[in-house]
């Protein structure tokens, strides 16, 4: 059996088991979830999907009118004739509401909450529904307040193990969760999350990766660093970490370790503040080096708040260079 994301257009993924005998759209169909398809004969087109992940058998039964030579070369394909070879990643463009599907939930409970700054906060939770929680590395969230109605967003930290999974949580004075997590929580209090949600996560890697991450936005690269580790790369991958303060920084050890176990991996660190102590001062964009770009045949992947998002992007445009795929995530912190 091989395990396939199917990625609606609403944010929403979920995750399917599909026999290498059977078709995605079949298999998705017999666990519930309608993926749209009219005539199931690869002729009208109506399940056409973009496969963004995987090995996969496109079939031969379907017209040129519902699947072009191109469009096959540029990796979409017809769910109606597709049968996975190795586990993929599909994304379907109809929301998960008009497949008949939704966001999984989850309860569990918290296994350790520790304060890694005066800035940032480490949560792990756990729980035997956890060990059922699939997910790409990268993807997030919406963890509930405990006390509250209210959720928030949260990417991934690592993956899941033993029905357990982390989260970097920045402390937000004043934030609902924050104050939480400060003050109330303890091991063993449940906690709630729904999801797997999000289109920022880990691709097939094909080229170079340049990773950028800002603060908290460090989060969904530990868990994309903990696949790549378990998995090897042929190709390099370098990441830039940047805070705005020295106490800002954390997980420097966990991302030496990764640097340990994975051959091509290398990464910097640079804060901000003009008064820091540490070695490397500045913005992220000031330690892009132009072997990191590699001419454009390079994938970003980039994850911080807004500012440095456009910042980076401005960026990458003054140097005349088009990355071959740049992916990006943006958050803001919430109050209470």
């Amino acid at each position: 059996m091989h395990k396939i994301a199917l990625n609606f257009e609403d944010g929403v993924t979920r995750f399917i088991d599909a026999s290498a005998d059977e078709t995605v759209a079949d298999a998705a169909y017999r666990q519930g979830i309608n993926i749209p398809l009219d005539c199931r004969d690869g002729a009208c087109g109506t399940c056409k999907c973009f496969a963004e992940a995987g090995r996969y058998d496109l079939g031969q039964e379907y017209i040129e009118d519902a699947l072009s030579e191109d469009e096959a070369a540029q990796g979409y394909v017809l769910t109606c004739q597709m049968r996975a070879e190795s586990d993929c990643v599909v994304r379907v463009p109809a929301s998960s509401q008009l497949c008949k599907t939704e966001q999984a939930s989850f309860e569990a409970s918290i296994s350790a909450v520790r304060q890694l700054s005066d800035s940032t906060i480490a949560l792990s939770i756990k729980g035997e529904a956890l060990s059922r929680l699939v997910f790409l590395p990268g993807q997030y969230v919406n963890l509930g307040v405990p006390g509250s109605a209210q959720t928030r967003a949260y990417s991934f930290s690592s993956l899941q193990k033993d029905g357990e999974v982390s989260f970097l949580i920045r402390n937000v004075p004043g934030g609902l969760m924050s104050s939480f997590l400060t003050g109330l929580a303890k091991a063993g209090d449940s906690m709630t999350l729904a999801g797997p949600l999000g289109s920022f996560y880990l691709r097939d890697i094909r080229r170079p990766l340049l990773l950028l991450a800002g603060g908290t936005g460090l989060a969904p690269f530990t868990a994309m660093l903990e696949k790549i580790a378990e998995e090897g790369s042929e190709h390099p991958l370098h990441l830039i970490y940047g805070v705005t303060n020295d106490f800002d920084l954390v997980e420097l050890d966990r991302l030496q370790a990764f640097a340990a176990r994975i051959a091509n991996f290398s990464f910097s660190a640079c804060v901000a503040n003009p008064e820091s102590q540490y070695p490397l001062k500045g913005y992220v964009t000031q330690h892009i080096e132009p072997r990191h770009l590699n001419q454009g045949d390079v994938d970003v992947y980039l994850c911080g708040p807004p500012p440095m998002v456009e910042a980076v992007s401005q960026y990458i445009r003054e140097q005349g260079i088009t990355p071959a795929n740049f992916y990006y995530e943006k958050f803001a912190a919430a109050a209470a």
